[in-house]
């Protein structure tokens, strides 16, 4: 009996392939078979919001390919993922292939394993057309919002705009965060440290009191009044005053889910989101790691017994649970894959694999390892201590802590601290003071987000789900609302503030976070046949609709506010102001348009602003600061024009050099003014190319693909003439 696997990867396809006999033919789809059009909103308004799907030209090739082989084939299986995208993408080949329920079997696995490919091939389903219809209503819901904002967008404030349900929420956020930042006032404020010596071991302790009242962290407002702590304690003798001790146990973390697994991978491993799914991707389809879309807490019951297995062996007994530790999960609307993220082979360590992962694969690998190997070690147990220094004579004492890590437990494997370790001492013991400081501080604002910071801000307010929020923060990044500074930290561009004002007094339920929650648990509801999608967007499209038909006379085109400058036209002695373009800023002369004359935007080191950085100037090896020109940010020796050291700025794209395995592909300008793409580790690494890559493998040669002529995908690799036309 001839037999048809279908999956999305061709990675994919390679792996199942070794499991399953000659019987099987495995083929990919290469992602989305359908879609609806990019030329218009392809939705039927007037009869239940019916979509119009086409085969993208990219895929045509491939879904005749499909056609022929399920022709032949006495059995299909539908295997794409388990969640509601690879439901839909299922359905869609169903719907192309012309299958019948009777010949189209469904199957799911949560790991690329001999085991599981199977146990799903033995035991197929039929299509859950209630996960079909919440991914339909999304996309829907979706392209109503982009379709309908977007030009809107583009008529009232510039071309080339966009607005999206969950990409506008995540923009305001952004927006929100910095403006909180520009309006914080900044306070001075001082602390005070000693160093002291007992036994020759030294030791760092702060002060806590002084004049027999407890000191607050911001107390200390002027120098003068630190001075005259620093005085007072000057040339004193300290002895040991109250000594306590307190034995804390430290609990493992949880198992990783979709915004755990971002939010780690980009605090520890400085991975974006993007990067870190497409990462995360091509271990689940070699068979490393089981599915990485989830929110869920759960491990399999095999796997915990491999695991206690191996920590006892690996171990001992000590380190080995006599339970497994189970978790709960606690994610609202919890809807995506039925297990947490974890290595499909508890006894596959890291270290084991430095052959056959290298890189980015292999630095997410052994996170993911170690972390879920953690859930099932016992607590860590830590003896904190805190010792008073006090000042004889005065009232004033300094506090030292330290902690000694009694057992280790789970953090023999997953993120051993460093411990602050404190000699022995006893009350009333002499201490010397080595040095007592007084430092100046300043408050500083709220952070700006990183990947992590926001992924778990989106979860805690319920927008989005794991799927959605690696592809939110690229969109909002390619699209120009959102740029990066130096230490990868999101901020808004002026365009982001001006869009984001637009929709919260025109369209408030687009950008409103309860509201945008709310649209999410409605499509959870869809998922679980409590609600039936075509009502639900009803409900949303009727007011929307009315509104968007009003504001499109109400709101008004807005035009950017110009700079004035003293800098004088040479053409018709005129002044010129700062305008913004496309590209930027640039100089224009006030006599348009009888004069237009135009230049490019002259930034010096007295007006163009600065950012610090840590890097060092490769020539003199002074500080490298973040300047802006006229090609966008870029690196400067801070000893300009002593030092006239420059280097690009490269933003990142989230793909993985291919060539080192290690660095980011990151966009950068040549001497020229040229854009290009290369190796974030350069010189180390000397990858580069001309074209943006697609984050995807070339399926003839595994080469990098990267964007065309005209929206089209073309092969890296000269010497293969792989190529994708655009729609």
């Amino acid at each position: 009996m001839r037999k048809l696997l279908i999956v999305e990867s061709p990675t994919k396809a390679k792996t199942i392939s070794k499991y399953l006999g000659k019987d099987y033919e495995v083929l990919s789809s290469f992602g989305h078979v359908r879609d609806l059009p990019k030329s218009k909103i392809g939705i039927d308004l007037e009869h239940d919001f019916t979509p119009h799907y086409v085969i993208p030209t990219k895929a045509k090739k491939t879904v005749t390919a499909l056609k022929k082989a399920a022709a032949k084939a006495d059995e299909v299986y539908l295997a794409t993922d388990e969640d509601r995208e690879g439901e839909a993408i299922s359905w869609h080949l169903a719907e192309i292939l012309g299958l019948d329920e009777a010949k189209a079997k469904r199957i799911t696995f949560h790991e690329i394993t001999k085991a599981a490919i199977e146990q799903a091939v033995e035991h197929p389903r039929h299509l859950d057309m209630k996960m079909v219809d919440a991914q339909q209503a999304r996309r829907i819901l979706d392209r109503l919002v982009g379709y309908s904002l977007s030009p809107l967008l583009w008529k009232k404030v510039q071309r080339g705009l966009s607005a999206g349900r969950v990409q506008s929420v995540a923009v305001r956020l952004i927006v929100e965060r910095e403006r909180e930042r520009d309006a914080f006032k900044q306070e001075e404020y001082w602390s005070i440290d000693g160093e002291f010596t007992k036994d020759g071991a030294q030791f760092a302790g702060a002060l806590i009191r002084h004049a027999g009242k407890k000191v607050e962290k911001m107390e200390i407002k002027t120098e003068a009044d630190a001075k005259a702590i620093v005085d007072a304690v000057s040339g004193k003798t300290f002895v040991v005053g109250e000594i306590i001790k307190k034995k804390v146990k430290k609990t493992p973390p949880t198992p990783l889910t979709t915004s755990s697994l971002q939010i780690e991978a980009n605090t520890k491993l400085g991975m974006s989101a993007k990067m870190t799914m497409q990462v995360a991707q091509r271990l689940y389809e070699t068979g490393r790691i089981t599915y990485m879309r989830t929110d869920s807490f759960n491990l399999a019951e095999a796997f915990l017994t491999a695991a206690h297995d191996y920590i006892g062996k690996e171990y001992g007994a000590e380190y080995r649970l006599a339970e497994p530790r189970l978790f709960k999960t606690k994610s609202k609307g919890a809807q995506e894959a039925h297990e947490a993220i974890r290595p499909t082979d508890a006894g596959a360590h890291p270290a084991q694999l430095k052959d056959d992962l290298q890189g980015a694969e292999w630095r997410l690998y052994n996170l993911i390892w170690r972390r879920t190997m953690a859930t099932q070690m016992p607590e860590a147990e830590v003896e904190r201590t805190a010792i008073d220094l006090i000042c004889q004579g005065t009232e004033t004492a300094f506090r030292a802590n330290g902690s000694i890590l009694i057992f280790d437990g789970f953090m023999k494997v997953y993120k051993a601290s460093k411990e602050t370790l404190l000699p022995s001492m006893t009350t009333g013991d002499a201490v010397s003071a080595v040095s007592v400081t007084p430092t100046q501080h300043f408050t500083e604002p709220p952070a700006r987000y990183s990947d992590a910071t926001l992924v778990k801000v989106l979860e805690e307010h319920g927008i989005g789900r794991p799927s959605t929020y690696a592809p939110t923060i690229a969109t909002i990044v390619n699209r120009g609302y959102v740029e990066r500074d130096e230490s990868k930290k999101l901020f808004p561009t002026p365009v982001a503030l001006q869009v984001t004002d637009i929709l919260i007094e025109h369209f408030p339920n687009v950008v409103d976070y309860a509201f945008t929650a709310k649209m999410e648990n409605s499509l959870d509801e869809i998922a679980e046949g409590t609600v039936e999608w075509v009502p639900m967007l009803t409900a949303f499209w009727g007011p929307f609709a009315a509104n968007l038909k009003t504001k499109e006379a109400e709101i008004v085109k807005t035009k950017r506010e110009e700079i004035p400058t003293e800098e004088i036209c040479e053409k018709c002695g005129k002044p010129m102001v700062i305008k913004f373009g496309r590209f930027g800023k640039f100089l224009a002369c006030t006599g348009f348009p009888e004069c237009r004359n135009t230049k490019p935007l002259k930034q010096d080191s007295d007006t163009m602003e600065v950012i610090s950085t840590e890097e060092k100037c490769a020539a003199c090896g002074a500080d490298m600061v973040v300047k802006q020109g006229r090609f966008g940010s870029f690196l400067s020796c801070s000893r300009y024009p002593e030092c006239k050291t420059i280097k690009s700025l490269a933003k990142g794209t989230g793909v993985t050099c291919p060539q080192c395995n290690e660095g980011e592909i990151g966009e950068r300008r040549s001497k020229r003014g040229k854009t290009f793409y290369s190796c974030n580790r350069y010189p180390d690494c000397k990858f580069a190319l001309w074209s943006k890559p697609t984050g995807e493998k070339c399926p003839t040669c595994q080469s990098l693909l990267v964007l065309g002529p005209k929206g089209s995908i073309k092969c890296s690799n000269k010497e293969c003439d792989y190529k994708t036309e655009a729609e």
